[in-house]
């Protein structure tokens, strides 16, 4: 027999014959044993060692079987419980198995079968911890800080962010809303040398001009109406570590002249200063517009985007990537436990079908939405279809009978008639080119009702 000293084993009997004799078989088959006579001492000795395995009578003397069985899971919901019987009646069996028990042994007991049965036990439940750790494991290569994926294009991001973040050079992270942009940005930081220092994010589509110049660059005391003292700006703030400009693309052309000379010189002033101060810290930038496109039509600097534009990164669409929405979905459950409390196993069949068919135009900021807000409501342990609400799709009964083909034009019909036909901004608002919304019209044969309507 294969010595197993790593396997702890605890029997609990409040007689001494099967404590002595159920011991013995155990230790001579190489398993660490302890015997105790009552649900009580079961208890206090729980904390003293990581137990693999319980072997507990069923009719004892103050708390039964089943309800040492229920008091053990309350703190250790994994533990593997054997009950042990004289009372053979399915009955018996049946409640002590739909308790949570793992199998049942009768009284008087045969050594062999006693063997046999705890050898495939064990051997079960170390197949189990070493998938456990290999998925685990495997998971690690999936993941970049906070962002996890197994797609083949993400997984090439992840390592050109490692590669990146040793260097302090300009990076430009593109990709939709939802994306994830915030999240690399993060990640280049925390992976790179500067980790220690701070990470200062700005969102500049929040902003007016004005304050998102207060904002980066600070001010000086009397500078305005209100400038009681002195502000360090977001450049100060992020000195040796890291100044993430989101949504770059929405900034004015006077401050993407500013911010151009910063990033030329290192240098800038506060509003109202005339002293030069030197900046240390490396500047990322994201946008979900198409800058190029900007470029063209007199919005975004040419030379500025070049200049952002050292390293870029492209981050694919969810819907270009499906393969990452169960490995989302088993870290935002996960995720949501924790912080919930709550016990949720994974998704239902049905479930899981409606969130790899949809089109996710929020990407995996709206896949983490659907999935809290199913945590919340789930009933079961198992998130079923009833509790997966698509915001894109609230209020329609029948959403569920429709191709995804059917719902993509409808809502390109509802884009469109909300900005009037305005081609720029239907397509700015569906996250996709002018040429691409072009070809969709004429794929969905859309056309334009009433009159009026710009089109432009």
């Amino acid at each position: 027999m294969t010595v197993e000293k790593s396997v702890n084993i605890l029997v609990v009997d409040d007689e001494e014959i099967v404590r002595d004799s159920l011991g013995s078989w155990l230790e001579e088959d190489g398993y660490n044993v302890e015997a105790v006579e009552s649900g009580k001492k079961a208890l206090e000795r729980l904390p003293a060692k990581v137990w693999d395995l319980m072997l507990v009578d069923l009719k004892m003397p103050g708390m039964d079987g089943i309800q040492l069985m229920e008091e053990v899971r309350k703190t250790h919901p994994e533990m593997l419980v054997i009950i042990m019987t004289a009372y053979a009646t399915v009955d018996t069996a049946v409640k002590a198995m739909k308790k949570g028990a793992y199998d049942y042994f009768v009284k008087p007991f045969n050594p062999d079968d006693i063997s046999l049965t705890i050898r495939k036990i064990v051997d079960h439940h170390k197949l189990v911890r070493e998938n456990l750790f290999l998925r685990k494991e495997l998971k690690k290569q999936y993941k970049l800080r906070d962002m996890i994926s197994k797609n083949e294009k993400m997984l090439e991001i992840f390592d050109l962010a490692r590669t990146v973040a040793k260097s302090s050079s300009t990076v430009l992270i593109q990709g939709e809303s939802g994306t994830g942009k915030e999240l690399l940005a993060r990640a280049i930081h925390d992976e790179s040398p500067r980790s220690e220092a701070p990470f200062i994010s700005v969102s500049c589509a929040a902003l007016t001009e004005s304050l998102l110049e207060n904002e980066l660059f600070g001010h000086e005391k009397g500078a305005f109406t209100g400038a009681n003292a002195i502000k360090r700006g977001k450049l100060e703030l992020a000195q040796d570590g890291t100044l993430f400009l989101d949504e770059i693309g929405d900034i004015s052309l006077k401050l993407q002249m500013d911010l151009l000379s910063v990033l030329e010189q290192r240098l800038f002033r506060r509003v109202g200063g005339s002293d030069l101060i030197a900046i240390s810290s490396r500047i990322l930038a994201a946008t979900n517009r198409d800058l190029k496109r900007a470029i063209e039509e007199g919005r975004f600097r040419a030379d500025l985007y070049y200049r952002l534009n050292v390293i870029s990164i492209q981050i694919p669409p969810l819907r270009e990537r499906r393969e990452d929405i169960p490995l989302l979905v088993e870290h935002f459950i996960e995720k949501f436990n924790i912080e919930m409390g709550k016990q949720i196993r994974g998704v239902g069949e049905g479930a899981m079908r409606i969130l790899m068919d949809n089109d996710w135009p929020g990407n995996a900021r709206e896949l983490r939405n659907v999935i809290e807000r199913a945590v919340v409501v789930a009933k079961g342990n198992v998130i079923t279809e009833s509790d997966i609400s698509l915001p894109s799709i609230v209020g329609r009964a029948d959403h569920r009978a429709k191709s995804l083909e059917e719902v993509e034009k409808e809502h390109i019909r509802v884009v469109l008639i909300e900005n009037q036909w305005n081609i720029v901004r239907s397509a700015q608002t569906l996250g996709i080119d002018r040429v691409t919304l072009y070809n969709k019209i004429k794929k969905f044969d859309l056309k334009k009702e009433g009159t009026g309507a710009k089109e432009c």
